[in-house]
C-alpha cells in the first residue's frame, strides 16, 4: 500500500508524461456535483494548471463565480442569458435556449481545443443534453476527439450510457436527505 501511495504522489506531470487527459463524471441526485468540480478547479489552479469553466442552465448569481474570477488560472465563461428552469420553459424559450446553449458549447470547445487550457469543466452539461438544448451527439463527438492532454469534467444527473462509456472517473453523488424535502429553498452561499 505504501509503495502504491508513493507512486501516486511521485507521478510525472501530465504534460511531461504524454498521458492522455481523463474524463470525470460527477452525477447523481445529490448536492455537491458542481462543488466537486469547483474543488478540482481550485486544486488544479494551485498547481498552475489553466482551467476553463462553462456553466449550463445557471446564472452568474452563484457565489463560486465571484470567487473563481479572482483566481488567475481559472476562466469562467459568463452566463449572458438566463432561461430559468428547463422544465418550466415554454416551447419558444426552449428554442431560444437551445440556440444559446449550443452556441455556448461550441464556443467553449473551440476555446478548449486551442491548447490554452489543461482542464475543461462543463457544469450541468448533462441537463443541457437531456433537455435537448445541446445535442448529446456533439458532446460525444467532442469527448472522442478532444485534445489528448485535456482533462474534462462533466456534471449533472442521469448520464446516458454513451456518456458513461466515455468517462474514466464516475462519481455518483446520491441524495439521502435534503432540507428541500422539508420546504427549505436554496440558500445563498450554500446551494448557490
Amino acid at each position: 500500500m505504501e509503495s502504491e501511495i508513493l507512486r501516486m504522489t511521485d507521478a510525472v506531470p501530465m504534460e511531461a508524461s504524454g498521458v492522455r487527459g481523463y474524463v470525470h463524471l460527477y452525477c447523481g441526485d445529490g448536492k455537491g456535483k458542481t462543488t466537486a468540480a469547483i474543488g478540482l478547479a481550485v486544486r488544479a489552479a494551485g498547481h498552475d494548471r489553466k482551467v476553463l469553466i462553462s456553466r449550463f442552465l445557471k446564472n452568474d448569481d452563484s457565489g463560486e463565480v465571484a470567487a473563481l474570477k479572482r483566481i488567475p488560472q481559472i476562466t469562467v465563461l459568463p452566463c449572458r442569458e438566463s432561461f430559468g428552469f428547463a422544465f418550466r420553459m415554454t416551447e419558444e424559450e426552449r428554442k431560444r435556449a437551445a440556440v444559446y446553449y449550443t452556441g455556448q458549447f461550441r464556443e467553449t470547445i473551440r476555446m478548449a481545443a486551442d491548447g490554452s487550457f489543461d482542464i475543461l469543466i462543463l457544469d450541468e452539461i448533462l441537463a443541457a443534453c437531456q433537455y435537448e438544448l445541446v445535442a448529446e451527439a456533439e458532446l460525444l463527438d467532442f469527448l472522442g476527439n478532444r485534445p489528448a492532454s485535456l482533462e474534462v469534467v462533466l456534471t449533472g444527473r442521469n448520464p446516458s450510457e454513451a456518456v458513461r462509456e466515455q468517462a474514466d472517473y464516475i462519481s455518483e453523488i446520491r441524495m439521502e436527505r435534503h432540507p428541500f424535502s422539508r420546504g427549505v429553498t436554496a440558500r445563498k452561499g450554500i446551494e448557490y
